[in-house]
């Protein structure tokens, strides 16, 4: 596998490293700032790894029974027509959508039930890189995408963020120990250190290490729902030896 790696320059998302920098991809494979996520090293994708790329479903991925717990949450707090709350989508799409309609309603009222963890807080900011995660490995790349908000990352386009993971076959990431993030401008930037597995279609496995920066609005007038809610804002990832 050669030294070159695919880098996906965005402009407010991903993976950190000294200064913030915007993907939407998985791991990197070298060090990277300036809006731009790092993805694993490009390895020839094999004929099995080439032949299945639809999105898994949940009841696939965790069993019907687990499926359709979270398929009625969804329903209860998803002011939708629930084409998301399916057990047939990802896990990840559904989760999105608790996420979603949990912060669309948070403090208007009594926090509905299964709305945890509270929408603004460090625990929310970290599952939404969870999600991201939980969504390429479902070769779900639309919910991967919307976690670096409503417009996906910053110049992207939906094609060439898909063709970034061929070569990619699982992603698992560890969150790390959170502090409080800062605000500014009017927004909150929480920092969500990270470790990432990843391992490519000819079985390649790569280890790195970050951060992403996950970012909200702070309830300033005139915010819509989608900027109240986390989002993806910026990321750097850097290799680092297994051992």
């Amino acid at each position: 596998m050669g030294t070159a790696i695919t880098l996906l320059a965005l402009s407010a998302c991903g993976s950190p490293s000294p200064t913030p920098n915007n993907q939407g991809a998985a791991p990197a494979a070298s060090e990277h700032s300036s809006a731009n996520e790092i993805q694993p090293d490009k390895a020839p994708a094999s004929q099995s790894s080439r032949a299945d790329r639809s999105p898994l479903s949940c009841t696939a991925e965790i069993g019907a029974a687990a499926a359709e717990r979270r398929v009625k949450l969804c329903i209860s707090v998803s002011p939708a027509t629930h084409p998301p709350c399916n057990a047939a989508n990802s896990c990840a799409m559904i989760e999105d959508e608790i996420a979603r309609s949990c912060a669309l309603f948070d403090g208007q009222g009594e926090p509905m039930a299964g709305c945890t963890p509270d929408p603004k807080s460090m625990a929310a900011a970290a599952a939404v890189v969870q999600r991201y995660y939980a969504a390429i490995n479902a070769r779900d790349y639309g919910t991967a995408w919307s976690q670096w908000g409503e417009n996906g990352p910053a110049g992207q386009t939906m094609e060439r963020f898909q063709a970034g993971f061929a070569a990619t076959r699982a992603t698992h990431v560890t969150i790390g120990r959170m502090t409080p993030g800062d605000a500014g401008a009017g927004s909150i930037y929480q920092p969500v250190p990270v470790t990432v597995d990843a391992e490519l279609a000819d079985r390649t496995r790569q280890h790195f290490a970050g951060t992403y920066v996950v970012r909200r609005v702070n309830d300033v007038d005139g915010a819509s729902a989608a900027q109240r809610r986390w989002h993806i804002d910026s990321a750097k990832l850097r290799p680092v030896s297994s051992e």
